[in-house]
């Protein structure tokens, strides 16, 4: 049962595998000041290279967790997320309303994937 993890602090890692899985560690935008639609974009970018660096991909995700700082952005955030997602690929998914870390952050992921 070997487990591993990357990009280690003394709170989190970015990621961890463990049987074939992947967990990824919450991801937001790179520019928090940016509005809903270009904060999904960047957010989904950085899911995408976290996920390269664990061996997997979009097409792989089993499961996502969407955290909106308000839910009036729902179809905003979708635009962009229906977009990058490979058709047929769709996976489990849940979106909530949160408050987020940073109070200028409109959106939050987290990702399990399999390698």
């Amino acid at each position: 049962m070997t487990i591993q993890r990357i990009d280690t602090n003394a709170r989190m890692s970015s990621i961890v595998i463990h049987n074939n899985t992947v967990y990824l560690c919450g991801q937001v935008a790179k520019d928090k000041f940016a509005d809903i639609q270009q904060q999904t974009r960047t957010m989904l970018e950085e899911v995408d290279e976290l996920l390269k660096r664990a061996g997997s991909s979009r097409e792989r995700i089993l499961s996502a967790t969407i955290y909106l700082k308000q839910m009036s952005d729902y179809d905003a955030m979708n635009a962009i997320w229906d977009a990058w997602l490979p058709a047929g690929h769709a996976p489990a998914r849940a979106c909530v309303e949160a408050a987020i870390a940073e109070p200028e952050y409109l959106v939050e992921i987290s990702v399990i994937a399999a390698i």
